[in-house]
């Protein structure tokens, strides 16, 4: 199976959005919960959000909640983020990655980096102020 890769980072002013997305081989990516996750240097891996493998349910943590959105095409197998009204503190290493704790189709610890096992290289978000 290969790594998801992320793409669609950048450096953008506050207030501006930014859509990142992230492909995978079909094997990787469907039938399994996606997340996002970010990382700024010396700090913990942060989740950002998680999608169900058939789209229909969506899960943020309470920082990104109402500006992000996360999607997915399941026959194209990409995931993707739709980031608005960015702010300094959004700017980090962006990471998606597959859901592989419990199996296909199980959405439980989807906020938990340690129930992931295919993760992309990451893509760099910088929001200035």
């Amino acid at each position: 199976q290969v790594q998801p890769v992320e793409s669609g980072g950048g450096l953008v002013q506050a207030g501006e959005s930014l859509r990142l997305s992230c492909t995978a081989d079909g094997r990787t990516f469907s039938s399994y919960t996606m997340g996002w996750f970010r990382r700024v240097p010396g700090k913990e891996r942060e989740f950002v959000a998680a999608i169900t493998w058939d789209g229909v349910n969506a899960y943020y943590s309470d920082s990104v909640k109402g500006r992000f959105t996360i999607s997915r095409d399941n026959a194209k197998s990409t995931l993707h983020l739709e980031m608005n009204s960015l702010k300094p503190e959004d700017t980090a290493v962006y990471y998606c990655a597959r859901k592989g704790r419990n199996g296909r189709y199980s959405v439980v610890g989807y906020g938990d980096h340690g129930a992931y096992d295919y993760w992309g290289q990451g893509t760099q978000v910088t929001v200035s102020s």
